[in-house]
Formats: structure tokens, C-alpha cells, sequence
């Protein structure tokens, strides 16, 4: 892996282990519903649930049914052909990272004690538009819904475990594009189309 791919492998790399490894808990048997696996995130996420034993949904687009089978899914679903929020099946932990879906509809697809996981400010044309949704899933973990919030940790631990995975191949980091830094309007532009598969990097 080059030094550029590396650097940028920690942002979405340390967010996925974090979510699931601690807030989530997320390991052998649990059933795990990943809305947005296709992403940055997400790729990195099913690969490391998957290690972990878990049993893998991604939520993607018909576009990228391949890539998140061939990460190790042992379910996807194309958001062009079915709606996440009416199925009938039901999850321990929910990694949201799209938040194109009210939390309370997501929320009804978690079993009993299972964890609610937002990891977006959600859509809109403005890059704020989604906070009210997000305080929203964090104000329902105060009642009966398990919710948990992210909040990235960057340490020689956590560092080291991400470096062991992607060093060993447990996990291989997706990159969608490499752009010069020039070109960062177009690559946020990018990204915020929803459509990139994986992760898109920045290089002076």
C-alpha cells in the first residue's frame, strides 16, 4: 500500500472499527444491516464484521452489488429495487451511513436490544441539512431505542489494530479515485453524489 493510500485509510478505517468494535460490539453470529456499504466506510466496515464472523447485510446500489458481495455480504439489497425500511428482517447492530431513511423507520429493523449506529449528516443539497436528523437518532437512544453515536479515536491502539488488518489482508482499503488536491471541489462534489464506490483520496 502507498504511503498516500495508507495516510487516507484512517479516517474510514478507524470510524468503521470504532462503530463496530465498540459502540456495536459487533462479532461472531451478530447480525449486522449496513445501509451505504458501498462507501468509504462501508467497504471497510463489511470486510471487518465479516473477519469478526458476523453475518454481513449491505444496503447498495445495483451498481455496486458486486463489489459488496465480493467484500464478503452475505446478503445485499439494491436500494433501486427494495426499500430497506420494509423489510421484514431484523438486526442486532445497524451501521447507518447514509441517513436517507427517518431513524425511527431504521430503528423499527433492530431486535430487541439491538444498536441504532448513525454515521452521517444525511442528504440534502446543504452540508447541514441532515444534522436535525442526526440529533434526532441520538435524542431517541434516551428512550426505549439503543443508539450510539461515533466519535473517531485516533491512538498507537487503534492505529495498530487497522494496520494489522490491512497489513495482513483481513481488509483491503477501496479507493473509487486518486485526485490531486487541486481538484478537491470536484472530489467533495463527488462524494457527496453518494455514488463512489469506496474511498476517494486526496494527494497534493
Amino acid at each position: 500500500m502507498s504511503f498516500e493510500l495508507a495516510a487516507a485509510s484512517v479516517m474510514s478505517g478507524l470510524t468503521a472499527l470504532i462503530a463496530l468494535r465498540d459502540r456495536g460490539h459487533v462479532g461472531a453470529e451478530t447480525r449486522l444491516l449496513i445501509n451505504g456499504a458501498s462507501g468509504g466506510i462501508g467497504t471497510l466496515a463489511v470486510q471487518m464484521a465479516k473477519a469478526w464472523g458476523a453475518h454481513v447485510t449491505g444496503v447498495c446500489s445495483t451498481a455496486n452489488v458486486d463489489l459488496v458481495r465480493g467484500l464478503g455480504a452475505d446478503a445485499v439489497i439494491d436500494y433501486t429495487k427494495d426499500q430497506v425500511v420494509d423489510l421484514d428482517e431484523r438486526y442486532d447492530v445497524i451501521l447507518d451511513n447514509v441517513l436517507n431513511h427517518p431513524p425511527r423507520s431504521m430503528i423499527r429493523l433492530l431486535s430487541s436490544d439491538g444498536i441504532y449506529l448513525p454515521n452521517s449528516i444525511g442528504q440534502g443539497s446543504r452540508w447541514f441539512r441532515g444534522l436535525p436528523r442526526l440529533a434526532r437518532a441520538a435524542i431517541m437512544g434516551l428512550g426505549r431505542a439503543n443508539v450510539a453515536l461515533t466519535t473517531l479515536h485516533v491512538d498507537r491502539t487503534n492505529l495498530g489494530e487497522l494496520m494489522a488488518m490491512l497489513d495482513d489482508g483481513t481488509i483491503e482499503f477501496i479507493t473509487d479515485r486518486v485526485v490531486p488536491l487541486d481538484d478537491a471541489a470536484a472530489a467533495v462534489e463527488h462524494m457527496r453524489s453518494r455514488r463512489a464506490r469506496g474511498n476517494i483520496v486526496l494527494v497534493p
